[in-house]
């Protein structure tokens, strides 16, 4: 089992997931046997602070190996094929963790013999949207009936939070600017799993009455010289104070870091009684823990 999308989970293995998160929180030592002697190759394209971190400290907690593999400094820098690469690295390691273009991780995919994460493609961050699940259920104990309400750029993120929504049944309502639509495939694969979302060019929308805010850097990586039309196209998308008096008493706000303080998210709402960021960006390394032991044990 591979695991690029949110939608290659149905809702059953997500809670399997989830379930293993929670009890492995806390828990860090208990685990030291579960993945011992195997070995997790990572793959990096883009750089990389969370994903690299979190999956390699998750390696370690259940007795592992990560190999960290930067692409400049191996033969995918010089033009050696990814299906090569793929078929070697497969035939040593009992898993691989790639960032990289989506084709890339398709291709990859395609060619392993064992399984293969997406860590964040610019479709989408599907190991990113199972930490969340598990923050939401942290703090909200059930997923059914919440309303989830993104702001910003309907971004990878953003595409794998809709899926997300889709699966475990909130209602995900995205405010972006008209042109940073999400992703019409993933609408459509959101659709087709009978998910709720709704897309509005209003952020008050997606911020009225909501139980999640949640949004996400409006420059992404690789997209660094439209930042000055960006910053102008983005203007009134900003989760501020006004905007989180709009959403319920005890809405919590989630951001997927790195943030931009002052940009997508007023700095004192990251350090906000409402925030759950940094608990958030905890829950990656639970999370890919319980997703490691399914994928590899």
């Amino acid at each position: 089992m591979n695991f690029i999308s949110m939608a290659d989970m149905s809702l059953e293995d997500i809670t399997d997931i989830l379930d293993k998160a929670e009890d492995m929180k806390g828990k860090r030592k208990q685990g030291v046997d579960l993945l011992r002697n195997k070995s997790l190759a990572m793959l990096f394209e883009k750089p990389s602070t969370r994903t690299r971190a979190s999956f390699e400290v998750a390696m370690t907690d259940l007795g592992g190996h990560a190999l960290y593999l930067n692409w400049q400094e191996i033969q995918l820098g010089r033009g050696e094929s990814m299906e090569d690469t793929a078929r070697v690295l497969s035939s040593y390691v009992n898993g691989i963790m790639i960032r990289a273009e989506h084709s890339k991780v398709l291709e990859t995919a395609k060619s392993s013999s064992v399984p293969v994460i997406n860590g964040l493609t610019e479709l989408e961050h599907p190991c990113q949207s199972l930490a969340d699940l598990l923050t939401i259920r942290e703090f909200k104990e059930e997923f059914s009936g919440l309303k989830f309400g993104w702001i910003g750029d309907g971004n990878n993120v953003c595409n794998s939070s809709i899926l997300a929504g889709a699966l475990v049944g909130m209602k995900v309502v995205v405010a972006c600017p008209k042109g940073y639509e999400p992703n019409a495939d993933v609408l459509e694969k959101s659709r087709i799993l009978r998910g709720n979302t709704k897309i509005t060019h209003d952020p008050l929308e997606a911020a009225k009455n909501a139980d999640i805010l949640y949004t996400d850097v409006w420059v992404s990586m690789g997209d660094e010289a439209q930042k000055k039309k960006k910053m102008l196209d983005f203007k009134g998308f900003q989760i501020n104070a006004d905007v989180v008096k709009l959403a319920k008493d005890d809405v919590i706000v989630m951001h997927c870091l790195p943030a931009h303080r002052g940009e997508e998210i007023a700095s004192d709402i990251i350090d906000d009684p409402h925030s759950v960021i940094f608990e958030q960006a905890e829950n990656r390394l639970h999370a890919q823990k319980a997703l490691l032991v399914r994928l590899l044990g």
